[in-house]
């Protein structure tokens, strides 16, 4: 099991890295303006209806037609590549924690050392990606998340994947499913809002790039993750600490991974303030998701740099 489970995350991230490439393809595509004589000829065509019928169908039917023509948003044969690798991608990982979930030594969420949360963090990102990809016309800037959970899966493969028994503080089997595996899942939603916030950076409240998505757009997709990600992040620090006072009897101790932890949380709990405020909103909200972010990594990494009571990554 351990050999299948090994061989389905190379496979995926095989996958992955052609996904990240057709991702990067298509917005140099765009933003070379590949399509420009593409939507100009859809600009030039008329409909059948065209100054035979007026008024307000006629002024409804031509707001959409030219919604329908921003360049973000026009699907090419590198996006539709990009989306389906992705989610093979997705599949894959998926499959390969499913596997040594199931492995006679773990029995749990397969998120108990550091390869196995690695692999998971990368594979709850490219789902999150893929779930607001469906409402949202964002493939113009997949490349980041998708990115972002390639070079996870390439630093996974260099970590010791062994399966081994865990030590006796982690054996809690259902605990570590449901406290790890919320943070897992706020990981992957917020690294979409990060990707977001990048976008809104690159592409201002006057919205410079054509083939970026707008800025509402942008906004709109960063706030849904953080909604989303925000109370998921905030119920496994809650459910931390009560396994903290299990194995450690106290609810908590400052602990090198929980201070940064309650220091990412607070990050976006301001992002959420700030974002309805005027005088925040835009592109400090913006800057406030890139720094979030790069809490997670310093909460997902912190480990690897200070001792602690969390220094279970097996390395």
């Amino acid at each position: 099991m351990e050999a299948l489970s090994q061989a389905l995350f190379s496979i995926g991230t095989i996958v992955a890295a052609l996904g990240f490439a057709a991702a990067v393809g298509h917005a140099v595509l765009l933003a070379n303006g590949r399509r420009a004589a593409a939507l100009a000829f859809n600009r030039g065509r008329e409909p059948a209806w065209a100054g035979v019928v007026t008024g307000s169908f006629a002024t409804s039917r031509a707001g959409t037609g030219s919604a329908d023509a921003a360049a973000f948003g026009s699907p090419t044969a590198l996006s539709r590549g990009a989306t389906g690798l992705t989610a093979a991608a997705a599949v894959l990982l998926v499959a390969s924690l499913t596997v040594r979930a199931f492995h006679p030594l773990v029995m749990r969420g397969p998120w108990g050392n550091m390869y196995e949360f690695t692999v998971a963090f990368a594979t709850s990102i490219v789902i999150g990606y893929l779930v607001l990809g469906r409402r949202y016309p964002i493939g113009s800037i997949g490349f980041i998340p998708v990115g972002v959970a390639l070079a996870l899966l390439l630093y996974a493969s260099t970590l010791p994947s062994a399966i081994e028994a865990l030590v006796p503080a982690l054996q809690n089997p259902s605990l570590l499913t449901i406290h790890v595996g919320l943070a897992v899942i706020s990981y992957g939603i917020f690294a979409t809002s990060f990707a977001a916030g990048v976008g809104y950076l690159v592409q201002g409240s006057r919205d410079r790039f054509a083939w970026l998505p707008s800025h509402r757009v942008l906004d709109a997709v960063a706030y849904r993750a953080v909604i989303f990600g925000f109370p998921i992040f905030a119920t496994m620090i809650i459910l931390g600490s009560w396994w903290a006072s299990i194995a450690w009897s106290r609810y908590w101790g400052w602990d090198p991974k929980e201070t940064s932890a309650l220091v990412t949380w607070l990050v976006y709990a301001v992002y959420l303030h700030a974002r309805n405020q005027r005088s925040w909103a835009g592109r400090r909200a913006a800057l406030l998701l890139v720094v979030g972010f790069g809490m997670v990594l310093v909460t997902y990494s912190g480990s690897l740099w200070f001792s602690g009571l969390h220094a279970y990554s097996g390395l």
